[in-house]
């Protein structure tokens, strides 16, 4: 079935804008909570065991909450629960890790120059990271440092830092810097779904059966609740920096991950200490701007890349094989590398463009074939690239590269769906 790589492609697009939307529900709440709990005040007149209240205007009318630290006397008719937007999120990123990265492990998992695995290995190894990460955070929030949360995220980074360090050893650049935001986001979401949900659960059958509830539950939800609010800008950049190869594709991407949890660390002090005293603290602008001067330098720093021309020297991978050997790829070989390899190069030629975009590299008959579905996606049956025609390729020659890759998967269409 020609079009299961096509289909294949939209389900990936589908997951991940509902990734997205999940995502921005969730991020969205958990700002405003942390936010809200910042700009609390006490008042005169305010309820039984309230701790403080805030007015809002917002939509052309106004909002007024008042908290309570523990709990109010009596459970009122009408609660919401804000935790679906949490489970979603983590739900839909993992059907996207499973679908862009497991089953199209040999393209954007493995990296054979670092460790030779099987398929079956690198998925094994990318879900145990990310249960591990949380069950490591989780222990550490128990230990007897639970008292003191400094201390706590200090061991925290560094565990970071070495996680980091040994996806990078492991991973493409592209798939390490994924799972270290995958391992944050799982933390994250088990905050949420293993601590906070069954601390708050505790207090509302405190309520409901006439006990008063005790403050530790609360304590213990709104540490986790502030863990995730540092944690979340980090999350996003990992997610985004599989578009951008300066980021992952040098041999630093480690340490540039790791800088970017400081980062992370320094805007939402900027932000949460403006929602307290209403002035955010001018140093966190001038660290957080040093942070990432200091990461675009990493990005470009020198690396010891090997000669690229001995790629084709070494055997290639049975997928690089299937399409490096069908009907038709010497023709698409011609095609590409006078339509696409003058931008997609180690050293492009193309005015105005300095690394290959996304860090694709179409210059050998090794890296035609590895990247064999994205050639068809992108040249073959859409117009993607190149932009806006620039190269001028044929419609002939976009028959070619789509007769050739679906020629290569005849009788294949497990192998032309997960590719």
């Amino acid at each position: 079935m020609y079009d299961l790589a096509i289909m294949w492609d939209w389900l990936a697009f589908g997951v991940r804008w509902l990734h997205v939307i999940t995502a921005i529900a969730w991020i969205g709440a958990s700002f405003y909570f942390i936010a809200l709990d910042l700009m609390l005040r006490k008042a005169d007149g305010m309820p039984e065991g309230a701790y403080g209240e805030e007015w809002e205007v917002h939509g052309g009318g106004f909002y007024h909450t008042t908290k309570y630290l523990v709990a109010p006397a009596r459970l009122p008719e009408h609660l919401t629960w804000h935790k679906w937007q949490s489970y979603w999120t983590w739900l839909s990123g993992a059907a996207l890790l499973a679908i862009v990265y497991w089953a199209g492990a040999e393209l954007f998992l493995i990296d054979p120059n670092k460790a030779d695995l099987a398929t079956w290995q690198a998925v094994l190894i990318s879900a145990a990271f990310i249960a591990v990460g949380w069950v490591g955070y989780d222990l550490l929030c128990k230990s007897p440092l639970k008292t003191r949360p400094t201390v706590v995220m200090l061991i925290l980074f560094a565990g970071i830092v070495v996680v980091s360090y040994a996806l990078n050893q492991i991973f493409t650049g592209r798939a390490a810097l994924l799972h270290l935001g995958a391992m944050t986001a799982t933390i994250m979401t088990g905050n949420v779904f293993f601590v906070i949900m069954p601390n708050q659960r505790i207090v509302v059958k405190d309520l409901q059966e006439g006990r008063t509830p005790d403050p530790k539950y609360g304590q213990i939800a709104k540490l986790r609740s502030t863990h995730n609010n540092y944690l979340t800008l980090p999350v996003l950049f990992l997610m985004l920096s599989n578009h951008y190869p300066l980021a992952f594709g040098t041999q630093y991407a480690w340490i540039i991950a790791a800088l970017v949890f400081l980062m992370g660390v320094t805007i939402r002090h900027y932000f949460n200490t403006m929602h307290a005293t209403g002035r955010g603290p001018a140093w966190t602008i001038g660290a957080t701007a040093f942070i990432f001067v200091i990461i675009a330098w990493l990005s470009v720093a020198p690396t010891w890349d090997g000669d690229y021309e001995a790629l084709d020297a070494q055997a290639m991978t049975d997928y690089e094989t299937r399409y490096a050997e069908a009907e038709g790829f010497a023709d698409v070989e011609n095609i590409v590398l006078g339509r696409c390899s003058m931008c997609h190069a180690r050293e492009p030629n193309w005015d105005g463009i300095l690394w290959a975009p996304k860090g694709v590299h179409l210059e050998t008959p090794a890296d035609i074939a590895r990247e064999a579905r994205q050639i068809y996606l992108q040249a073959g049956v859409s117009h993607a690239m190149p932009p806006a025609n620039l190269t001028e390729i044929s419609p002939e020659e976009r028959a070619r590269i789509v007769a050739w890759f679906r020629g290569a998967n005849d009788g294949l269409e497990l192998a032309s769906l997960t590719d």
